[in-house]
């Protein structure tokens, strides 16, 4: 929703250069970029700093993000607490199928869910680098986007009172369910949607991953997968219909589906134990074209989401923040808008051959369940390429770790 600007004979408010709206891996990262080039900032969350930093989401993040994390020393604690993994592994038709994906590129993943993450980078940010961080806020709301001088407004958790930020730029991290995205004129601007029509149980489970690496299970039943996320704890996820409803998901009923789908011959058992989480994710995705209002760019879910289908929401986040906390940095330490002009279509790049691939890998994973025995036969037909033609496994990998250059 647009809002109108702050009336003239309003209090002045605070000034600030930058106001980011969101305290996310993106937010976050942005926020430490400008804290880094002496760029005055400030950090809106809705929720609690607690919530962020304990709060399930994504786990795995690509080599080339943990480089870039380290040259800006955001990564201290994340080499001696991530895992690095090497390889995944495809089970279908009762056999299970290791696809190495680091000896093909001499790239591999890393295991560090998205909660440790957002608590290292918002002790950088908050305790170490004194950045300015406010949590609770409510009410946010944006003002004079199209204008030199933009403001961000928000009601103050402790007093209810109605604060106001002017700037000169404002970061949109808010994620899919924010406010940012909303202030764009319908007008200038367009989101491409796409539902898939199936729903994911997610499921974490106080229990020990069955192997080393990462699970897929290509299934009649549907889909299936296992992530590690720590030695006492699994990610699952179970295909299901979109919209289900996660009690109808008994402890019993999970476990023998998690069995069947992950079931091939040779492979150890899972440890059935507790479940600490049941929800149910529509895949579904949107891209926002372009990310760049006025005075305001957009990072993250909140210009783009794509569904955990191939784990690349965390690691788009990241690309975004890296490109828009540099040129904000650029444009006002050196006067150089070359970043700033250029964001939306460096950023898009990345957005629409990630869709694309996980487009391409949902057809794989819910394929033999979709009823249709055509669907089906291609499916096993894509399947089997990956581990017969080192052309189409050189060109999976690629993309499935994010190495290959976006054109």
């Amino acid at each position: 929703m647009i809002f109108p600007s702050p009336h003239p004979g309003s209090a002045p408010g605070e000034r600030r250069t930058v106001v980011i709206v969101g305290a996310g891996p993106a937010g976050l990262t942005v926020g430490n970029i400008l804290r880094a080039a002496s760029v005055d900032c400030v950090v809106l969350e809705t929720e609690s700093r607690r919530f962020i930093e304990t709060r399930p989401r994504a786990g795995v993040i690509e080599e080339r993000a943990v480089r870039e994390l380290d040259r800006r020393g955001l990564s201290e604690r994340l080499p001696e607490r991530a895992e690095a993994h090497s390889a995944c592994e495809f089970r279908f038709e009762g056999e299970r199928y290791r696809f190495p994906y680091a000896d093909l590129t001499g790239s591999h993943h890393y295991v560090y869910p998205q909660p440790l993450l957002v608590t290292d980078l918002v002790r950088e940010y908050a305790d170490v680098r004194g950045g300015d961080i406010r949590f609770g806020v409510r009410d946010v709301r944006l003002h004079d986007l199209d204008s030199d001088r933009p403001a961000v407004s928000y009601r103050c958790p402790d007093t209810g009172e109605r604060r106001l930020l002017r700037c000169d730029f404002v970061a949109g991290c808010d994620g899919a369910r924010g406010v940012t995205r909303d202030a764009i004129p319908a007008e200038r601007t367009r989101i491409a949607r796409r539902d898939d029509g199936i729903g994911w149980l997610a499921l974490l489970a106080e229990v020990p991953p069955s192997t080393d690496c990462v699970l897929f299970g290509v299934h009649p039943r549907g889909f299936a997968g296992e992530m590690p996320r720590s030695p006492e704890v699994t990610r699952f996820y179970l295909q299901c219909p979109p919209g289900d409803d996660p009690e109808n998901w008994s402890h019993d009923r999970v476990w023998t589906e998690l069995r069947e789908r992950l079931g091939a011959a040779g492979a150890p058992p899972l440890t059935e134990g507790r479940l600490l989480e049941k929800r149910v994710l529509d895949m579904h995705h949107y891209v926002v074209e372009p990310l760049a209002h006025g005075r305001l760019f957009l990072a993250g879910d909140a210009g783009h989401l794509v569904a955990p289908i191939a784990a690349k929401g965390m690691n788009l986040a990241l690309h975004d923040a890296f490109l828009l906390g540099d040129a904000l940095a650029a444009y006002v330490t050196r006067g150089d808008g070359s970043g700033l002009e250029g964001y939306s279509q460096a950023c898009l790049r990345r957005v629409w051959d990630y869709q694309e691939f996980s487009q391409w890998l949902s057809d794989i994973y819910h394929g033999l369940a979709s009823g249709d025995p055509f669907r089906a036969g291609t499916t096993l037909a894509r399947v089997r390429r990956l581990f017969t033609s080192p052309a189409a496994a050189a060109a999976f990998a690629e993309q499935y770790l994010g190495t290959a250059p976006a054109f």
